[in-house]
């Protein structure tokens, strides 16, 4: 193992789209029970410092193995296709027609019925995008195509967290 090992590599998992979130999870606990600082405590600080590393290390590459879309972005960037989230916000006007739609749905929506429909109904355009893309990243070796659905993505949770917001208004 090393600092610099990808995460999947780290982890002792193929480098796919598609993993089990109890495999993902195991690995992760093995893993900080291996470089956990406190293991470290009497073998002096330089010690502990390498086992702080080690242990930021593993749970950053946890936080992202763990997450769909977080494991998405990361696959298409390892296979060279940089998300360029910031810099590239080019959709399809289909899909900025879809979320305009759901943005004036949620703007009218006076219920949490309302809101719960418009939710369930992105929900379900989400996982779709999600099958999507590990069709596109496992089965295909498109990262390009990949990371066009994962910007997508982005859009999405950025809108389902809109929602949550919206739902707890209501329930006030």
């Amino acid at each position: 193992m090393q600092l610099s090992d990808d995460d999947f590599s780290l982890f002792g998992l193929p480098q796919r789209y598609a993993q089990d979130r109890a495999e993902v999870d195991a690995r992760w606990k093995a893993l900080q029970a291996r470089v956990h600082p406190d293991k470290f405590a009497a073998e002096g600080a330089a010690s502990q410092r390498l086992a702080m590393q080690w242990a930021v290390r593993v749970n950053e590459a946890h936080q992202r193995l763990r997450d769909p879309l977080k494991r998405a972005a990361y696959l298409c960037e390892l296979r060279g296709a940089a998300l360029q989230a910031h810099s590239n916000t080019r959709m399809p006007a289909s899909f900025l027609m879809e979320q305009m739609s759901w943005r004036e749905s949620l703007d009218e929506a006076r219920t949490a019925a309302e809101v719960e429909a418009i939710d369930a109904e992105v929900a379900a355009r989400e996982a779709a995008l999600l099958n999507e893309v590990q069709r596109l990243l496992d089965d295909e070796c498109d990262a390009a195509a990949a990371a066009e659905q994962v910007r997508a993505l982005m859009f999405i949770h950025r809108f389902r967290a809109d929602i949550d917001q919206r739902l707890d208004a209501l329930e006030q």
